[in-house]
């Protein structure tokens, strides 16, 4: 948690002209070996962590329910490796991801994080509403 960490964030829908940027953004930061925080939710944000756990960088996972106490298989081998961190600010009775819970998550990932890097936001969606009045480096792909 002491290291600089970047917040990747990106809205479900996306134009496609954003895909191949957001793709490139991922390889730098894992070429890089760059800390992103990102709920990995929407599919671009998979996609991210895609290219993100090919490399030796710690990723930190942010979870818009409690942490469940069986993790899912695909993380495995960065959990063995000691490269991701769970968190979540909500407890483990918080099952379902909500647009609430999804925006309580968002704002604690641009709270703790150094950068933040927005893949796509919609114009009228909620992610643009919760960026509203960040005072923070904001970087748009």
């Amino acid at each position: 948690m002491n290291m600089h960490k970047i917040a990747f964030l990106c809205s479900r829908k996306v134009p496609a002209s954003v895909i191949l940027k957001c793709y490139d953004w991922a390889i730098g930061q894992r070429e890089a070996g760059n800390c992103v925080i990102s709920g990995f939710h929407s599919q671009i944000e998979r996609d991210v962590y895609h290219y993100l756990e090919k490399g030796t960088q710690p990723i930190i996972i942010a979870m818009a329910r409690g942490i469940p106490e069986i993790l899912p298989a695909k993380l495995k081998k960065t959990i063995e490796d000691g490269r991701i961190l769970i968190i979540s600010p909500f407890e483990k009775n918080v099952t379902k991801v909500t647009i609430e819970t999804s925006k309580k998550r968002n704002k604690m990932m641009i709270k703790i994080a150094d950068t933040v890097v927005v893949g796509f936001a919609s114009p009228e969606g909620v992610l643009t509403n919760i960026l509203i009045g960040i005072d923070k480096n904001i970087t748009y792909l």
